[in-house]
């Protein structure tokens, strides 16, 4: 993931505080998954996902007045830890509100678009919790994670995005005073990006937009109709950790800060198979029809807490077994897999910079997959229009170089007011999510 914003909010007053409202009851929409030991030797988890805080409503919390509604209301929130005091955030009417909706078991669908009583939902963002008030923590060592996804209604400039990031089990709760709501709200979020757009950061009000959220993220997946990839990203801390300055890695500190926001991306498209990924039969994976997706992750002694030295991609779809793309780029090796190796070669012949090898590469990556919290989304991208993931970017380079084409998509699709007008009713569908044993999650 190169860029990620948050997605717009139409909804009047959305935005996250860290008090709890009591207007709306909070009540989690289940999504089970599995834990496998062997092929066919599974249990269920009886897992649900939570909204994230930023999409919440928040009000001043003894009554309806909003803390934000494009600006922060200077009487609640002069700073902000008062902010933080006076300010709550309510349970969602997922359904009705965000088109949040759980169509069988195990399954989550998620809307682009969704009308409601205050306007309009755009994107949204869930995490996997074990608890009403924990999430799901996942130690993908040695591991292999897996599920299903339909992607036939997610066309050019959107993103739907299954991802891991090194957030706290309870939201952030126990370490800062200021949060209330936890992880039962959906608070504490980081990613590589280090976003500075998350209204409460450690239990504070983010009144100047001066802080960022930062930790480490593993892209499992990042994909429309067109174009897909799977993405490392390390940090130099191990935990969310907000930044400032320099360390949010913004603009000209881009290789600087805490965390590689470039990642070492494996995107077939770009890594020269134009026919692998996309909608039609003459495609290896026919983005049409719904597949399932599975990625190994592994270590140098074959343990949980061994080395990570590569990222295997796998896909199934009408009861085949489809390996992941082999590399065709002049430079590099014939490569179906993430590893320093590849990572190395593969930013040396599109002249980027190999930031994820300064912060440790493979090594540091492992040892942030300990501890990840599942984060389920769908967004458009108001930065640079999904460009990096679909079409070619910089939008200003020469195409023919190497690295630039990312996918076969219009650069002006994915601009927001284009995606949201053409493609409202636009959505994606994630199901049968498993962890388990190397090579024992595989339809059978």
């Amino acid at each position: 993931m190169y860029y990620r914003t948050l997605a717009t909010l139409s909804l009047a007053g959305a935005v996250l505080g860290q008090q709890i409202g009591t207007n709306t009851a909070e009540k989690h929409p289940s999504m089970p998954m599995e834990v496998c030991t062997a092929a066919a030797s599974c249990k269920t988890e009886n897992t649900q996902v939570v909204l994230d805080a930023n999409w919440r409503w928040t009000h001043i919390t003894s009554g309806y007045t909003n803390c934000y509604s494009g600006t922060w209301n200077e009487t609640a929130c002069p700073d902000g830890k008062t902010c933080a005091a006076n300010c709550a955030i309510d349970g969602a009417d997922y359904a009705k509100t965000y088109g949040i909706t759980t169509p069988s078991s195990g399954a989550l669908k998620l809307q682009f678009v969704t009308k409601n009583d205050n306007g309009q939902n755009v994107g949204s963002r869930v995490y996997l919790t074990a608890s009403d008030d924990k999430y799901r923590l996942f130690n993908l060592l040695n591991k292999e994670f897996t599920f299903d996804v339909d992607v036939s209604k997610l066309p050019c400039g959107l993103n739907g995005a299954v991802y891991f990031s090194e957030m706290d089990e309870d939201g952030g709760k126990s370490r800062f005073a200021g949060n209330k709501a936890g992880a039962k709200y959906g608070t504490g979020y980081c990613d590589s990006q280090c976003p500075t757009d998350i209204k409460f950061i450690n239990g504070e009000a983010n009144i100047e937009g001066k802080y960022g959220t930062c930790c480490a993220e593993m892209d499992i997946w990042e994909a429309n109709l067109d174009a897909t990839a799977y993405t490392p990203h390390p940090c130099s801390v191990s935990t969310q950790t907000r930044c400032e300055g320099v360390d949010c890695g913004n603009d000209a500190d881009r290789y600087a800060g805490m965390c590689d926001k470039d990642g070492c991306d494996f995107n077939s498209f770009r890594m020269g198979n134009q026919k692998f990924y996309g909608t039609g039969a003459e495609m290896a994976v026919d983005t049409s029809k719904p597949f399932t997706i599975v990625t190994q992750f592994i270590t140098d002694d074959g343990t949980d807490t061994g080395i990570l030295t590569k990222i295997n991609r796998f896909y199934v779809q009408n009861g085949k077994k489809i390996p992941n793309s082999v590399t065709a780029i002049e430079g590099v090796d014939e490569f179906d897999h993430i590893s320093d190796d590849f990572c190395k070669q593969q930013k040396e012949a599109f002249g980027d910079n190999n930031y994820f090898a300064k912060l440790g590469g493979m090594a540091t990556m492992g040892k942030q997959l300990e501890k990840m919290v599942l984060v389920l989304s769908i967004w458009d991208d108001t930065a640079v229009s999904m460009n990096w993931l679909d079409s070619h970017f910089p939008t200003d380079a020469d195409a023919s170089k190497p690295g630039v084409l990312r996918g076969r998509c219009d650069p002006e699709a994915g601009l927001p007011k284009n995606v949201e007008a053409a493609h409202p009713d636009s959505y994606v569908i994630y199901s049968k999510i498993k962890l388990g044993a190397i090579n024992s999650t595989f339809p059978q």
